[in-house]
């Protein structure tokens, strides 16, 4: 285990290159927008199935 923590330690200090700020910026704004249509698209989903159940029950309880 000290090993690899040493390894990882070496690898990270050698071989590791940290993208420059503009190129964190943009990706950061890639990573927001598509973070934010998964979020709609999970709410429309949850949306749909919600309306749907309501449905069922109240034709089920009808």
């Amino acid at each position: 285990m000290i090993t690899y923590i040493k390894e990882s330690i070496d690898e990270l200090k050698n071989n590791v290159t940290l993208p420059s700020r503009a190129e964190s910026s943009n990706l950061m704004v890639i990573v927001a927008v598509f973070s934010i249509l998964f979020a709609l698209a999970t709410w429309g989903v949850d949306s749909v199935f919600s309306e749907l159940i309501t449905i069922y029950f109240n034709l089920l309880i009808g």
